[in-house]
């Protein structure tokens, strides 16, 4: 880390500025938004495409039929038109839609003269594709025993033989439900593809601590607690003393082997509510809520012990820089954690010179002002 007021090093990476948190947000909320354009466009593109048969003789039934059909034309267009504007549909949305979508096609068919010219039940594939990416596994399966009636219902009146209608339904049924859980089970293994990713986003390889970003992730939490709480958040910024005579001395796989052991004491030693994270190199950054600075150092020393008999092979210690800030509204979070943790980065280099093996305070407790890249003191 930098001194002097600068920011951290890896601060000017730009994939830093974002959190996990706000990323996994911005992916839900634009997974919702997603939702609802794709389905609007289903709707509409369904309700324009249906309305053609309006205007050709012969396609559907006279009389009341037709007034139904139309009706049902405007109704899901005007679904469409709902989700466009409101540009969000969770699960529960999605799940009503796959639903209507079914029931619309049995109304398709039973108001076209022919539904096994006019209404095959290949149109249900549009219900199944949608079904099998957008819903959970229950309302899926209701989905799917729902493909088998309304094959049923649109083929009764071609097939008054009753066992080709039984290998019709169930041909038909089976290869939409076989297409539905194809998606469905593609679907799932890009979430599992997805979920590992963001997993590794935001772990350090080496240590299986969290790394920068899962650190910067949880500021806005701690922010708001300390706010809440009338708390102070205390950054500890910590790091091996010697280590790169270690490193000279034993190689670099001693030196990896020291760093899991010393992460694993340090993990069992912070508070559940603190968040523990491996910076770079042999740095790490403790983040955590402490009333006065007293409590903040009885911390550090509390971790400067379990470093220093963490590892019976090597003889291990760590130099801490602890700096204190008070939360206020309105701030830049992400800039204030930073500033927070160059402070205690400096902290940490006067343990370096006070001998090692020891915890030095940041003096005072910075308020930094909203919205204000400048720090105060109180």
């Amino acid at each position: 880390m930098s001194r002097g007021g600068t920011l951290p090093r890896g601060h000017d990476d730009p994939s830093v500025g974002w959190s996990l948190a706000e990323v996994t947000r911005a992916v839900r909320d634009g997974d919702a938004r997603l939702t609802a354009w794709c389905l609007a466009a289903l709707l509409g593109s369904g309700a324009a495409l249906g309305g053609l048969n309006l205007m050709i003789d012969g396609v559907l039934r006279d009389g009341a039929y037709r007034l139904v059909y139309a009706a049902t034309m405007l109704i899901i267009l005007a679904l469409g038109v709902v989700l466009a504007l409101r540009q969000r549909a969770g699960q529960g949305v999605a799940s009503v839609l796959v639903v209507v979508g079914d029931a619309v096609y049995v109304v398709v068919a039973v108001t076209t003269t022919d539904p096994l010219l006019y209404s095959p039940p290949l149109m249900l594939l549009f219900c199944c594709v949608a079904a099998a990416w957008f819903l959970g596994p229950r309302m899926l399966a209701v989905h799917m025993v729902l493909v088998v009636v309304a094959c049923a219902a649109a083929l009764w009146s071609s097939y008054p033989d009753r066992a080709a209608l039984a290998v019709q339904v169930t041909v038909n049924s089976v290869v939409l439900d076989l297409v539905t859980v194809g998606v469905f089970l593609l679907r799932r293994r890009v979430e599992r593809l997805l979920a590992h990713t963001r997993a590794l986003s935001s772990t350090d390889p080496l240590t299986g601590l969290a790394n920068r970003r899962r650190l910067v992730e949880q500021v806005p939490r701690l922010w708001r607690q300390a706010r809440r709480d009338g708390q102070r958040v205390a950054a500890l910024v910590l790091d091996l003393d010697h280590f790169k005579r270690l490193n000279d001395a034993f190689g670099h796989a001693a030196g990896d082997e020291v760093l899991r052991v010393v992460a694993g004491a340090l993990a069992a030693t912070v508070r559940p509510s603190d968040v523990l994270a491996r910076t770079g190199g042999e740095e790490l950054v403790v983040l955590g809520l402490v009333a006065d600075p007293a409590e903040a150092r009885r911390l550090a020393e509390r971790l400067r012990l379990a470093v220093s008999t963490s590892c019976a092979a090597q003889s291990v210690t760590v130099s801490i820089g602890v700096a204190l800030v008070r939360p206020v509204d309105d701030e830049d979070v992400t800039d204030g954690l930073w500033r927070l943790i160059d402070r205690a980065d400096a902290a940490m280099y006067e343990a370096k010179q006070g001998g090692r093996d020891r915890v030095s305070i940041a003096a005072g407790v910075s308020v930094p002002r909203p919205r204000d890249r400048s720090l105060g003191s109180a």
